[in-house]
Formats: C-alpha cells, structure tokens, sequence
C-alpha cells in the first residue's frame, strides 16, 4: 500500500515525504515511509498540512514519541503553515504494506 498524496504542489510534497523518511521507528532499522505508516497526505491551497499516519500495533513503544517526533519534523518545514497528524489504525498495519526496500532491509524478500 503506498500513501495517497493530495497536493497542487508536488515540490512541497515531495519535501513532506522526504522530511517523513528522516524519522524511524525505533524499534526497527527502517523509516517510517518505507515502514508503509504513512497513509495519507493533504496539503491545500493555503499550504496546510494533514497527514494521517498508524503504527506497526496499537500498543507500539513509539505511540508517544514517534507521532511526536514527526510533527515537529513537519512544522519546521518552509512554506509548510499548519500540521495536523492524525494517527488510526484503520486499516490496521501489516508487513505487505512496506515497500520493497524495507522488505529487503528486513529481510522478508
């Protein structure tokens, strides 16, 4: 599953994912884009920013600090002028939603 991406400026949004791919799950060795957490991304007209994002379970370690982390990524970033980050568990992750490069890193391909 890869994450739908709303947004008239594909500069801007290509910035969103790259800044997303700086934060890890702590836990394991690999992004959080890469993980397949991110579900959805909204940047409107005025440059406000929805992303809605889970975590590998309900009761992650990270539940606290990675949604967290990855907000204050995302609020420093230029031109960015709100962040909202919505965090659900529906549908509920699972590892065929990570990319090929994660599956590789972990070593399930």
């Amino acid at each position: 599953m890869s994450a739908i991406i709303t947004s008239k400026n594909a500069e801007l949004a290509q910035r969103v994912v790259d800044e997303i791919k700086t934060c890890f799950d702590p836990e394991i060795p690999v992004d959080i884009w890469e993980l397949g957490l991110i579900y959805e991304i909204n940047i409107d007209d005025n440059n406000d920013l929805k992303v809605i994002m889970t975590l590998t379970s309900p009761n992650c370690p990270a539940a606290e600090s990675l949604p967290a982390e990855l907000e204050g990524k995302l609020k420093q970033l230029p031109d960015i002028k709100s962040v909202k980050l919505e965090l659900t568990f529906e549908p509920p992750w699972d590892k065929n939603m990570m990319s090929e490069v994660a599956q590789l890193e972990l070593g399930f391909m």
